[in-house]
């Protein structure tokens, strides 16, 4: 018979523990660039753009387009990084905390 009260304690205790994880994650840091590094991007953990640096050699007229491209592709890695470091913290944070269910994913809650 499963221990209903261990794991309603074991439930809240993650919630906390993810609560707690959430809160650090304005912390995180990842960069991306674009350009062979004419465009870097900084986001946090948040999800939120931080910093945009450019090269001044883009900022003419003629290369505005080629600056936007470079700005969303240095963008969409920075994201791709953080979400990389978000997933890590999440899951260091819940590692044992959670019962190993076959079939469900606890890792996806928290992409």
């Amino acid at each position: 018979m499963f221990d209903l009260m261990g794991i309603m304690g074991k439930v809240k205790e993650a919630q906390a523990k993810i609560k707690e994880a959430q809160a650090k994650l304005v912390h995180l840091r990842a960069e991306g660039e674009a350009g062979a590094g004419m465009v870097k991007v900084w986001v946090n953990g948040e999800r939120k753009v931080l910093t945009i640096e450019m090269d001044e050699s883009l900022l003419s007229p003629n290369d505005k387009e080629m600056l936007s491209d470079l700005i969303v592709a240095a963008t969409n890695k920075a994201m791709e990084a953080i979400e990389v470091k978000i997933k890590e913290e999440m899951k260091a944070a819940t590692q044992g905390m959670l019962p190993n269910i076959p079939g469900m994913d606890f890792g996806s809650m928290f992409g």
